[in-house]
């Protein structure tokens, strides 16, 4: 089960993104269905029929969205964890091959951004294998990451939080 914690820039991308699909992008599609259904015969039209499958996809992103908020735990990064990582933290590693790599450590919900398909690459999601194995970790530590190729070890070069 995904963590429900989040950070707050994450949280208000989401409460945005609901905003945006309440206040303007429903009632641009509902008045669309209701112009399409002003035509008469629904069943060969093709406006209404694809404007209704939009508006379903809305809704449903509503609902899920309405649900998460209510659901998520927003996460402020405090002064004290300076120094180590924990949930929010940026991080710098690098491996013994030289494979260098900065994320920032995030809620599973931040992993991607509206609109987009793709994974952000800059954001691992707290529950992945490599966080969890970061998680409390300073600078100079080495964390070791089970992988399905073997165990990595990973160095900690940088923290650092956005407060």
């Amino acid at each position: 089960m995904p963590t429900n914690l989040i950070t707050p820039e994450g949280y208000e991308k989401l409460q945005s993104e609901l905003d945006y699909l309440w206040k303007e992008h429903r009632p641009e599609i509902t008045e669309k269905v209701a112009w399409a259904a002003s035509l008469g015969d629904r069943s060969d039209n093709a406006d209404y029929k694809e404007n209704k499958r939009i508006l379903r996809q809305i809704d449903s992103r509503i609902r899920f969205l309405t649900k998460r908020l209510e659901q998520v735990t927003v996460v402020v990064p405090h002064p004290a964890q300076r120094g180590r990582i924990f949930f929010g933290a940026w991080v710098d590693i690098e491996n013994a091959q030289g494979q260098q790599k900065c994320f920032k450590i995030v809620g599973p919900d931040e992993i991607y951004q509206r609109g987009e398909l793709q994974q952000r690459k800059d954001y691992i999601s707290v529950d992945s294998p490599m966080a969890r194995a970061l998680l409390k970790c300073e600078v100079d530590d080495e964390a070791l990451v089970t992988t399905p190729s073997g165990i990595i070890c990973w160095y900690i070069n940088k923290i650092r939080y956005e407060l």
